[in-house]
């Protein structure tokens, strides 16, 4: 059974967050920086680790691990931000997205991405688009649009906000 929606093979950026691999579509990817210096923003939520400089504009950075309720991403020589294009209500936010490493671009067919898990009620797994199968391993493919919510979209937004 494949994922409503998922009609076409998709290429996916895969990244790991502690050991799990999870996979973003390439066409929401803008780059993959290096780690860089980070500015801490005071009363942010706590996954926003603050904002990096960006060829002159500012981009707010999501820890994704503490997104995911994971400890705080601790710092390697691996460690990297995905440049990322979300859309929330027709307004497109670039954010950066910090994972352990990134892994590789893979292709799936929509038959190797079979639906997400549903857990009950209270946890929200709307922001996985399906489970995809890549040499032997789950990884979660996220819909990076539905991973953070209105409130929080805001609170990133207004962080980026410049002069």
């Amino acid at each position: 059974m494949s994922v409503v929606g998922i009609t076409e093979t998709v290429q996916y950026l895969t990244f790991k967050l502690s050991d799990e691999v999870f996979a973003l579509d390439v066409a929401k990817v803008r780059e993959i920086l290096e780690i860089t210096t980070i500015t801490k923003i005071p009363q942010t939520p706590e996954f926003m680790r603050g904002v990096i400089n960006l060829r002159g504009s500012v981009v707010p950075v999501i820890d994704m691990r503490l997104k995911f309720g994971m400890s705080a991403t601790e710092q390697t020589v691996n460690t990297c931000i995905i440049v990322v294009e979300v859309t929330l209500e027709g307004e497109t936010t670039v954010l950066g997205a910090l994972a352990d490493s990134v892994q590789e671009v893979v292709e799936m067919e929509p038959e190797q991405i079979e639906p997400a898990p549903h857990i009950g009620t209270r946890l929200n797994t709307t922001f996985i688009k399906g489970m995809g199968k890549h040499e032997g391993e789950f990884v979660m493919i996220l819909d990076i649009d539905k991973v953070f919510s209105e409130e929080e979209m805001a609170a990133v937004q207004a962080a980026g906000i410049t002069e």
